[in-house]
């Protein structure tokens, strides 16, 4: 199998690997400059550096770029004594460059008001591939979002199956209402999602979370989202928003391991709110659904 190929199939299922190759070569060694390996998410591969301990090595810190996306370069002495124990009489040193390859991040933005005009803008500048989705067909069009990857109208619950799920895909919800927020959030924290961003106040988020945690959806599951959505820079118009919004979803691109920075404004940004501990969530029935719902945006 060729790993050109192979890598390109992995980016277009949205899966991660990660590549190594032979940077430089002094002296012989089992391999060739240039070589190449491909190491999947599950840890099967695709071609090779030459095999041995070094091979091992090298798999095993693969591995290791794929969960952190950060490359990393090693370097191999392939010693008399250590290459004649792996049957490989070479004596060469090799540098391998271990990269990680990432699917083209994909942005969901369910809603196609004001805001969402704005928001698929950006973020296909910034390099997302946005699907906007809503129930509303006279909005959710390619008059309004020519830039789009994809523009659907169609009831929520009814494109949910069709939609990518992993760790390349990015949701934000923007919808008409706070009803259908609800509805998407629903489904949106059940998800493998790399971000899902929520617009509305801090109150309204909470109020929303109790509601779907009476439902039993798991609070570590909601603990994920970024509601309010965007980060703290004073935005006010759809454009400002939309900015903000975009940059937190590129924080969270480049900054896989580090969910949240000081400007976060994510009610779960320093922790699980009180509201929503075990005390806070046997208060839930204080605020009706209606006065939860009726807050304007």
């Amino acid at each position: 199998m060729d790993v050109y190929e192979e890598l390109v199939e992995l980016r277009r299922s949205g899966e991660k690997c990660a590549v190594a190759t032979i940077v430089e070569v002094a002296g012989s060694i089992p391999s060739f400059q240039s070589a190449k390996m491909l190491i999947r998410q599950d840890g099967t591969m695709v071609g090779t550096i030459g095999g041995g301990c070094t091979e091992a090595e090298v798999w095993q810190a693969a591995r290791d770029v794929i969960e952190t996306e950060q490359p990393r370069m090693l370097q191999f002495n392939l010693g008399q004594e250590a290459a004649y124990d792996n049957g490989l009489i070479c004596g060469g040193q090799l540098n391998v460059y271990v990269e990680p390859v990432l699917p083209m991040a994909k942005a969901l933005i369910f809603g196609a008001g004001h805001i969402s005009k704005s928001l698929s803008k950006v973020a296909t500048l910034a390099g997302f591939a946005t699907t906007v989705i809503d129930n509303r067909d006279s909005y959710a069009n390619r008059e309004r979002f020519p830039e789009a990857a994809e523009v659907i109208a169609a009831e929520y619950e009814d494109v949910f199956p069709r939609l990518p799920c992993n760790d390349a895909t990015y949701a934000i919800i923007v919808t008409r209402g706070h009803k259908d927020d609800m509805r998407v959030l629903r489904w949106a924290a059940a998800q493998p999602l790399r971000y899902i961003g929520m617009i509305g106040s801090k109150r309204k988020t909470i109020e929303v979370a109790k509601h779907l945690l009476a439902e039993g959806v798991e609070l570590e599951k909601l603990s994920r989202i970024h509601a309010p959505m965007g980060l703290d820079i004073g935005a006010v118009t759809p454009e400002e928003i939309a900015v903000a919004v975009v940059a937190e979803m590129i924080r969270r691109r480049r900054n896989s391991q580090d969910e949240w920075t000081p400007l976060s404004k994510s009610i779960f940004a320093e922790g699980v709110p009180r509201a929503l501990t075990a005390a806070g969530v046997a208060d839930a029935g204080s605020v009706s659904e209606a006065e939860a719902l009726a807050e304007t945006r």
